[in-house]
């Protein structure tokens, strides 16, 4: 008998890798899938979609910055005879209004919810992770972190627990088919005792800035980052400030029965690993 195949989307990103490791700890069979992997998925080319997804059972799906192909994907999925698909979405998707990112992760998600076979959506808040890979990790090591973000608070949530959490909802899918998990810390930290916390723990200087939003889409299109793009980063940033994404929640919990991981512990653990020495 064939073992059952979970396909794991964006398996050399944060969540993916993180994800088919936990799955191949699990003595399951993982078929990881990106540009540069063995075998191949490319959300801007359908044409090797069909041979990622031939005799899979489950999927995780981290979905592309457009919309669109997730819906393409999800009846590809069905005829390949998928049963379950996992899809890494954003917290308090709901509530973001008519902004880019929320109509890109409301259209992803109604694509799997329409789907025949059995879903499950996780909506985790901003990863403590990005303090040390990619974003913010680099103005970190520099010594200066500006943001348009001020007294507000952001729950963030350690990449550990979302993959924790979607290898739990994968291994599990009758639990789990049809909910929606809003996976969040233990409490809501602002940016500026983050980075205090993280100076701390990497003994070395580090502030925090805030700045507005203006200025910040000025400086990320000075890095190189498209106006348009900068624009709808920004725009989440101030999503953030109206306090609409503050909230904790128990979806760690209830997924994983133990409370999330503190944002404290993840910064010790980093620190320790030498994330922030130059």
């Amino acid at each position: 008998m064939t073992e059952p195949t979970t396909l794991v989307l964006g398996a050399t990103g944060k969540t993916g890798r993180r994800v088919a490791a936990r799955l191949r700890l699990r003595g399951a069979e993982v078929r990881a899938a990106s540009r540069s992997s063995a075998t191949r998925f490319d959300w801007s080319d359908p044409a090797g979609w069909d041979a990622a997804l031939e005799g899979v059972t489950a999927a995780w799906v981290v979905p592309p910055s457009v919309p669109g192909p997730v819906h393409e994907f999800v009846a590809r999925a069905e005829a390949a005879g998928v049963k379950h698909l996992v899809l890494l979405s954003g917290h308090g998707a709901d509530t973001w209004g008519d902004s880019p990112f929320g109509r890109d992760m409301r259209s992803a998600e109604n694509a799997v919810r329409g789907a025949s076979l059995d879903w499950t959506v996780l909506r985790p808040a901003n990863f403590a992770q990005n303090f040390d890979e990619e974003l913010w990790h680099a103005p970190l090591l520099a010594g200066e972190l500006a943001l348009p973000a001020g007294a507000v608070g952001e729950p963030f949530v350690d990449l550990e627990d979302v993959a924790d959490a979607a290898v739990a909802v994968l291994a599990d899918p009758g639990r789990h088919a049809g909910q929606v998990h809003e996976l969040t810390g233990p409490r809501s930290i602002t940016f500026a005792e983050a980075v205090t916390l993280i100076s701390r723990a990497a003994g070395r200087p580090m502030t925090y800035r805030q700045i507005t939003p203006t200025e910040y889409t000025a400086s990320l299109v000075d890095q190189g980052v498209g106006e348009e793009d900068a624009h709808h980063v920004a725009a989440m940033f101030e999503i953030m400030e109206r306090g609409l994404l503050a909230a904790t929640t128990d979806g760690v919990a209830t997924v994983l029965g133990r409370p999330p991981r503190a944002f404290e512990d993840y910064v010790v653990r980093v620190a320790a690993a030498g994330a922030w020495e130059r």
